[in-house]
């Protein structure tokens, strides 16, 4: 680390362009931080314009020097997705990483309570901008040395319950849609050569402090704290893209 907290090393994300889509939530502000600290040029975007900008500035804040921007992007429009990626590249001359948080949650009592206004709703967080972003930056990540297309998924993808039809169901698409992404990347640049991986990282559920804080005799079993998914995605940038693609990389026990 050098005087102001930001890694001087010559580490995998040293001079990365990352991009992540939901920044603005505790999970994308524990993302800028850690991406900023590895020295990568970080390049954020929410549809919350007031609260990215703060997330933004508390990056640029904790390592003075990074590179850290926000842009208010509306990733339900697959051509707003493209400029975003296109602009990216043009103004940083490459681009390594897509990190997709673009989060939300509906459930009910029971299968039968089931409103199918949240899938309405989950659809368009979940999958949709999981399409967007996935068909906008494969080009860019493809042609980067070390590109890389992260989701993070939950466990209920893979273990639906009653409850949370609409949620696992979103869920398990993106999944399938990320796979599909990676064997793109595979098909590319063949299996051993590929530089380019598209992995799931998958967790239970997330927790931060002001969770804990609203609730100091929680267990939150199995939870991953927003600090270890960042540096888990920070982590990804460590593993050869062969061992990465098309990989759920579990923070949780699997179910």
């Amino acid at each position: 680390m050098n005087g102001n907290g930001r890694s001087s090393g010559s580490g995998a994300l040293e001079g990365a362009v990352v991009a992540v889509a939901g920044a603005a939530g505790p999970a994308g502000r524990a993302t800028l931080l850690r991406l900023a600290e590895a020295g990568a040029i970080v390049v954020a975007s929410d549809a919350n314009a007031a609260r990215l900008a703060e997330a933004v500035d508390a990056a640029r804040y904790a390592h003075g020097g990074a590179t850290v921007t926000g842009d208010t992007v509306d990733l339900l429009d697959l051509g707003a997705a493209h400029e975003w990626a296109d602009r990216t590249e043009k103004e940083f001359g490459r681009i390594d990483g897509l990190v997709h948080l673009v989060g939300g949650w509906r459930g009910s009592a029971g299968f039968a309570e089931t409103d199918l206004a949240d899938w309405t709703l989950l659809e368009k967080l979940l999958i949709r901008t999981v399409q967007h972003t996935s068909l906008a930056f494969q080009g860019g990540l493809q042609r980067s040395d070390r590109g890389r297309y992260l989701l993070i998924s939950a466990a209920g993808a893979s273990k639906p319950t009653a409850g949370n039809a609409a949620y696992a169901a979103s869920k398990a698409a993106a999944e399938a849609w990320t796979l599909a992404l990676a064997d793109a990347f595979r098909k590319a640049g063949g299996e051993d050569a590929s530089r380019s991986a598209a992995a799931i990282l998958v967790v239970k559920a997330l927790v931060h402090d002001a969770m804990r804080a609203e609730r100091p005799n929680a267990k939150f079993a199995g939870f991953t704290d927003v600090k270890e998914l960042a540096d888990a995605i920070a982590g990804v940038w460590d593993r050869p893209a062969p061992e990465a693609n098309g990989k759920r990389l579990w923070l949780t026990p699997q179910p």
